[in-house]
């Protein structure tokens, strides 16, 4: 019996893994430490999206299996909501102003085995992109792992005449695939900022990140706390926050650091939201707090 901690996937051909590819892929790790990457159990999959604005028309996922084992992985496509907290929900029709960007994509190949330390490339492309109007369309590339079952009559397997029930994880990575076609000018606000101290130890920020334009936003929030004396230091910085079409709101709490030079009683924090480079156009906003 297998339960998913994610969200179901489909199967399909076998692929082979490339022995340079891998010692390449592992190269890259150890020379950039914040390459972006996303992990769970043992797949390591980068980058953590996928844009399609001009330029290529396929891009790579680079897959690498971390674990002791060979594993087996599923890839499809899968649908997403994105609510105001952040979190996420499989759908299956769009909601208003939410455009899917699945019918224009292509995975190959949808299954795949990767030896232990081992990795494999992915590739997605874009196709019929000029029957698609302006504007953004979305959906997500779903990697699901899929249990190495033994064959039948394997000498390994272990044998007896009792009934047993075997619970085995399942877990799956999802990737965000964006096409944008035509011009950005979507634009994000910082507002509402307020600062609590939980248990008189542990400095809370929460705030409104507010969008509006024709296409998803996707950036790091950097917090500052400015001295009276105009000293600057860096309390607080979260990568990689999106705010996704149709969504006009997101609000995000995060915690401060909690350094013993810090006096949160006193001084103004800085919210700054800055935009990731892999937009025509960078969005930037910042809004202040006077502590008290």
């Amino acid at each position: 019996m297998a339960y998913d901690s994610a969200f179901s996937a489909e199967t399909g051909i076998q692929s082979r893994s490339l022995p340079w590819r891998a010692a390449a892929f592992w190269i890259l790790l150890s020379l950039l430490p914040s390459f972006a990457a996303v992990a769970q159990g043992n797949l390591l999959v980068t980058p953590r999206r996928l844009v399609f604005e001009g330029g290529p028309r396929v891009r790579e996922l680079n897959l690498a299996n971390t674990g002791k084992d060979t594993a087996r992985y599923a890839i499809s496509m899968m649908e997403i909501r994105m609510k105001e907290d952040g979190s996420f929900e499989q759908i299956n029709s769009p909601d208003s102003g939410q455009r899917f960007a699945s019918n224009n994509l292509r995975i190959y190949p949808r299954a795949i085995y990767i030896p232990p330390g081992g990795a494999q490339v992915v590739k997605v492309q874009l196709i019929n992109a000029d029957q698609l109007s302006e504007g953004e369309y979305r959906s997500h590339v779903y990697i699901r792992s899929i249990p190495m079952e033994p064959a039948l009559g394997d000498s390994t397997a272990p044998k007896t005449q009792d009934l047993t029930v075997k619970l085995t994880a399942i877990f799956g990575i999802s990737i965000p695939a964006i096409i944008r076609v035509g011009e950005n000018n979507t634009q994000v606000s910082v507002s509402n900022p307020s600062f609590v101290m939980l248990d008189d130890k542990t400095p809370q920020l929460s705030i409104v990140l507010r969008r509006n334009g024709n296409m998803s936003s996707y950036g790091n929030i950097t917090v500052d706390f400015i001295k009276d004396n105009g000293k600057t230091v860096q309390v607080g910085i979260v990568k990689g926050i999106a705010i996704y079409t149709p969504n006009t709101i997101r609000r995000f709490h995060m915690t401060l650091d909690n350094n013993h030079k810090v006096d949160y009683h006193e001084g103004t924090l800085r919210i700054r939201y800055s935009s990731e480079k892999d937009a025509q156009r960078e969005n930037f906003s910042e809004t202040t707090l006077a502590l008290q």
